[in-house]
């Protein structure tokens, strides 16, 4: 079985790093990290350094729901 770890960022789950023999693989459940979906990465440090990194950059505008 894989081993996964929640990466969250200030309490918000972007994404699960799934642990392989050569690092962590980054599952994006968040659609402003779809650009990193599937990379893999060194350490669990990598992951949520770059994952925290990409969504503090503000490159991607907040989700809104449409008004009725």
């Amino acid at each position: 079985m894989l081993q996964s770890h929640v990466i969250d960022i200030d309490g918000v789950f972007v994404g699960a790093a799934v642990r392989l023999h050569d690092g962590y693989r980054f599952v994006a459940t968040d659609l402003r990290l779809d650009e990193i979906d599937g990379s893999l990465w060194p350490s669990l440090n990598d992951v949520r350094r770059v994952a925290r990194a990409r969504l503090s950059a503000g490159r991607y505008p907040a989700q809104t729901l449409p008004v009725s």
